[in-house]
């Protein structure tokens, strides 16, 4: 199903001028220089091929991006490319020469051979010069040549290089693609069904690599692919890509979508949770569904990159404006953001994880636009709840959710993969969030304490506390009173009064002493919030003796007995134990009764209409 819908995107997408998408038989590669040659074949010079582009503040060389004929796959060997590879293959000149005398040599003569016999099959004059160049050319000697000795530095670091007749690119001359096309149609490729179209075609025997996937390997990774004879199943013994057979025009079309997908290129970036790589794309020409999906979803991928020039200008200056308000903590305008999009147009999320050299597939999500963005919406109202500064985000993404999940004493805090994966997939379907999620936030707070870091409960804490209990009690009444955006007084909940107990015993010994080095909540929250009946006792003695010297201490005396009315003196009011999720909730009554102690009055939300229902 990945493959087919990839496919249909390539589709879709070819026959868009305004995006360079390489046709059957080619690819789009990272091209650094281009090899001028005379109309003898002369060397002229090499001259460099890099675009500037802007990234945030500052401006970068990248190699340009340009449609050669399609590449091999190297995992080991000597393989040639056609008019299109690196110094060691076009020039024969390589830093790796001293762990092997002949290492650039080997690999310039292959590629000698292989482009003159090619090109000897295209009657003009553009591949006659490549020809004699080739057949002239000593590495040997060309390395005193003025370009190269200037460019060396630059060629050796392995960008590929293109050739060049007067200024024109030869790969683009019409009489040497036509005798490339013709050599890549008579491949003696074994004939089968492909798994993605049905049809009898030519089967690939390797899929190209996939790059721009976090922590992949650098020269690319395989989605498809069978090195053993062991993986290999039903007697498919006739090549590596028999045992999943898929058409050359398939492979090619899925993988050229797919980096397609992955690269700068795509204005709709890709978007990182964890080691996750995620892509997304609609079943349409219209670039504004990724678009609107990345804004909401995920809106700070669009805003450190509105500086980024590359492509058109876009119609995403709508969506700009959309990230501009999800960090403003505004309010977003879902039903202008649909006008003129078709709710029923099929959407599709692919989450890519790094295996060395292969990529895994975290998950792979399909459902209509207008179904994945209220599910999105939904996340964010199940999330909403009071602040506790004004500059929070009114929108919590999921990067902030994982980065809670981990240390922010590790140098490198990297949240579970497997986590990343699961919380995208039940933000999108909908469904309860993973358990893993709720054990980690609830970990960190019993280990973290408040320091210049951060508070071990805070506004992103408790909103995902609050999330995963709406979702797993969605359909019961249980908890349903607490599960909301604020404080509820009324509440007679035990684990959830409790909560509201302690923050209110933590803020009489604030008004009573002021900041110490450890409060009540560095040394008994963990305690009080699974196995209450063995610490709130000494708590309520405690506060007595700051009630005594704090400056409002009466007001506090009468607080904390309103507070301890709502509990059933006779039945077990200080519960000896409680479970994992009434912990959230006594949790959640810490995080309300604190944060109601500094609301300001008729603060209001920025989503609208916030609703624990599902939609």
């Amino acid at each position: 199903m990945i493959l087919q819908a990839l496919n249909r995107y390539y589709d879709i997408l070819s026959t868009d001028p305004q995006i360079n998408i390489a046709p059957p038989g080619y690819c789009t590669a990272n091209v650094s220089f281009a090899i001028n040659l005379s109309s003898e074949g002369e060397l002229l010079d090499i001259f460099p091929l890099f675009v500037p582009v802007e990234r945030g503040n500052k401006l970068e060389e990248k190699p340009r991006r340009m449609i050669v004929p399609e590449q091999v796959k190297r995992s080991s060997g000597i393989s040639p490319n056609f008019l299109c590879d690196n110094n060691s293959y076009v020039l024969g000149i390589s830093e790796k020469e001293s762990k092997d005398a002949n290492y650039a040599i080997k690999r310039f003569e292959s590629f000698r051979q292989y482009n003159v016999n090619l090109l000897e099959k295209a009657d003009c004059d553009t591949a006659r010069c490549v020809i004699y160049f080739l057949k002239s050319y000593l590495p040997s000697k060309g390395e005193k040549h003025p370009s190269i000795r200037a460019n060396f530095e630059t060629l050796v670091k392995g960008g590929n290089l293109v050739f060049c007749v007067e200024n024109n690119f030869v790969h683009e001359d019409a009489v040497i693609r036509e005798a490339w096309e013709t050599h890549r149609a008579g491949s003696q490729a074994t004939r089968s069904q492909c798994l993605v179209t049905g049809q009898i075609a030519p089967i690939a025997r390797l899929h190209p690599s996939l790059k721009g996937i976090r922590d992949a390997n650098p020269t690319g990774a395989s989605l498809v692919g069978f090195n053993a004879r062991a993986y290999e199943s039903y007697n498919r013994v006739n090549g590596q890509g028999m045992n999943s057979p898929v058409s050359e025009t398939a492979v090619f079309a899925y993988t050229t979508i797919l980096n397609y997908l992955l690269s700068a290129a795509n204005p709709n970036k890709k978007i990182m949770i964890g080691d996750t790589t995620v892509v997304y794309w609609a079943e349409s020409e219209k670039k504004e569904y990724a678009a609107a999906f990345a804004g909401i979803f995920s809106p700070e991928v669009i805003y450190e990159n509105t500086g980024d020039n590359t492509g058109q200008k876009k119609t995403d200056e709508l969506i700009r404006e959309i990230a501009q308000r999800v960090r403003r903590t505004q309010a977003l305008d879902i039903e202008g953001l649909r006008q003129g999009l078709d709710d029923k147009t099929r959407f599709y999320v692919l989450g890519l994880a790094p295996n060395a050299a292969r990529v895994s597939v975290r998950f792979f999500l399909t459902d209509p636009f207008g179904k994945m963005i209220d599910r999105i919406m939904q996340h964010y109202r199940d999330l909403a709840i009071v602040k506790e500064y004004d500059r929070q985000p009114t929108y919590i993404t999921v990067k902030n959710i994982l980065d809670e999940t981990v240390s922010k004493k590790i140098s490198k805090p990297q949240p579970s993969p497997l986590m990343a994966g699961a919380v995208m997939r039940a933000i999108l379907t909908n469904s309860p969030y993973p358990a893993a999620l709720y054990y980690a936030i609830m970990t960190r707070i019993r280990a973290d304490t408040d320091d210049e870091k951060g508070r071990k409960i805070n506004y992103t804490r408790a909103a995902v506390i609050k999330t995963f209990l709406i979702r797993k009690y969605r359909n019961q009444s249980i908890f349903k009173e607490v599960l909301v955006m604020s404080l509820n007084e009324q509440s007679t909940i035990p684990a959830y009064v409790l909560g509201r107990l302690f923050a209110v015993l933590e803020k009489v010994q604030f008004e009573a002493v002021g900041d110490i080095n450890a409060s009540i909540k560095d040394r008994y929250f963990t305690a009080a919030c699974a196995s209450p009946a063995s610490v709130f006792p000494i708590l309520l003695r405690l506060s007595q003796h700051h009630i005594s010297k704090a400056e409002f201490g009466r007001a506090s005396d009468r607080r904390i007995q309103d507070i301890l009315n709502l509990l059933d003196v006779e039945l077990n009011p200080i519960p000896q134990r409680l479970s994992l999720d009434e912990q959230g909730v006594f949790v959640l009554g810490y995080y309300h009764q604190r944060a109601a102690f500094y609301e300001p009055k008729n603060e209001k939300t920025g989503i609208e209409e916030i609703s624990t229902e599902a939609n």
